[in-house]
């Protein structure tokens, strides 16, 4: 398995340089940065082909990181780890200005295990923006090229589709994307 203490030590002092890997998570491969360093995620968003009028989703191993870094109710333990990204109010600065944050806990111990060494992540699906999500660490390569520094191979996405996005921002919880996880699994969880 890749979760071994050399690929995640590699991958660390990538991000610690501000570098980009690409990572297989639960739904489809990920291209992640150091979320806290505007220069890494500038750099994401140029290899992506995005701006910051849609910037990245943060991964994180557990709650306790995402409490870390945003305003995250208890009820998502239900939904966690999983495929639903949840849309809250950031505590912490981000390498973007941000009134919101999309947060996700991957359900993929290997991914955890490498969020625990770095801590939270930037990772948005590893594809050029308008182009399918890499399910393959060969599509992810074919996309990105040099412009990544690692390349983190988990074998084919399980699930193979995006996760599930909610804004929990409102009065009441809102789909935003609808994704590997029903609308009303989402919301009898939350309920």
């Amino acid at each position: 398995m890749w979760h071994n203490g050399v690929v995640l030590d590699t991958a660390q002092d990538a991000i610690t340089q501000g570098d980009l890997i690409v990572i297989p998570t639960d739904t489809v491969y990920g291209i992640a940065a150091d979320p806290f360093s505007s220069t890494a995620v500038d750099r994401l968003l140029v290899a992506k082909g995005r701006s910051l009028t849609m910037p990245p989703p943060i991964l994180v191993a557990d709650m306790e990181q995402a409490l870390s870094v945003a305003q995250v109710p208890g009820s998502l333990q239900a939904l966690w780890p999983g495929a639903v990204t949840v849309i809250v109010k950031p505590i912490k600065k981000l390498g973007w200005e941000a009134e919101t944050v999309a947060i996700r806990v991957p359900d993929w111990q290997s991914t955890r295990s490498l969020l625990y060494e770095t801590g939270p992540l930037a990772v948005t699906s590893a594809n050029i923006t308008g182009m399918p999500p890499a399910t393959t660490i060969e599509m992810a390569q074919e996309y990105f090229g040099d412009s990544v520094a690692v390349y983190i191979d988990g074998g084919e996405s399980p699930l193979g589709l995006a996760s599930t996005i909610v804004d929990l921002t409102g009065v009441t919880p809102t789909l935003v994307r609808r994704g590997a996880v029903e609308w009303d699994d989402v919301m009898a969880a939350l309920n």
